[in-house]
Formats: C-alpha cells, structure tokens, sequence
C-alpha cells in the first residue's frame, strides 16, 4: 500500500465540497481529562460569508446543552468519484435563534439548505431547537492526490 498524500482545497474547491449544506460532526472542546463531546449534525454553508449554520436540539439538562458556549471544531469527510475530501473548521458558535430579522446572520441562514435528519424517539415537533452560526477561525480543506499509473 502507497502512502496517503494529500493537497490543499482551493478556496473554490472547499466552497463546492460544502455546497449549501450536508452532514459532518461538530465537536465541542471539554475539560482537558474528557474526551470531546463529539455528535453528527447537519449544516448549512453559505460561502458568501463563509457562515455554516447549524440547527441544534437544545433540551434543558443534555450535556450538549451545557457546551453550546465552548470552542468547536467541525468535519466534513466524503468519498468523491476524485477521491476523498475533508474540512475541518475551528472557531465559537454564535446563536442565531432570536436574531434580528435583519441580521446578517439571519439573512445567511436563508440561503443555506440544513438537511432535516430525523434521529429522535420522538416527533421533531416536540423537540427544542436552537440555531446557530459558525464563523470559522480557522479552515482547512484536504483532497487526496491520486496516484498516475
């Protein structure tokens, strides 16, 4: 087996890898002796201001609940017909929930597609959501590089 190699996304690549929206996990940062609270999410990119928006159960008393004000971290890993790629973006959330109408923030979420995924035991009608937005501090994107015969 050849070693993995990889390259850097283009700012272009990473814009259409992300599209509008999909899946990825967003973990959130924890004391230094816990693991990661790590959950499979789905989100809204909107490249015009490099905004992925995501839309968060919010039940008072979850662990998840407890973090929403910690550094995250957040992946993208898919298999292309090209090859894998990956983005990987680091930074806080910002709640977008009661926004102004006019809002920037407001205005971004309209423009993105956040796949309604249902994992609940319950309806999704009796489940609390919060929305929120990430304006990443750092992003990096990765592609294999294919070997040539």
């Amino acid at each position: 087996m050849q070693g993995l190699r990889w390259v850097a996304l283009t700012d272009d690549e990473r814009d259409e890898f992300l599209g509008d929206g999909g899946t990825g996990v967003l973990s959130f940062a924890t004391p230094s002796d816990e693991p990661p609270a790590s959950i499979p999410v789905s989100y809204g990119y909107f490249a015009d201001a490099d905004s992925i928006y995501f839309r968060l159960s919010a039940s008072n008393g979850s662990r998840k609940h407890d973090l929403f004000e910690n550094p995250v971290s957040f992946v993208v890993h898919r298999e292309t017909d090209a090859g894998w790629r990956s983005i990987v973006a680091t930074g806080r959330l910002t709640e977008v929930t009661d926004a102004p109408y006019d809002s920037a923030a407001l205005q971004g979420l309209w423009a993105v597609d956040i796949p309604t995924v249902d994992v609940f035991e319950r309806p999704p009608s009796e489940i609390p959501f919060r929305t929120f937005r990430l304006v990443p501090e750092t992003v990096t994107g990765r592609k294999e590089l294919k070997s040539e015969p």
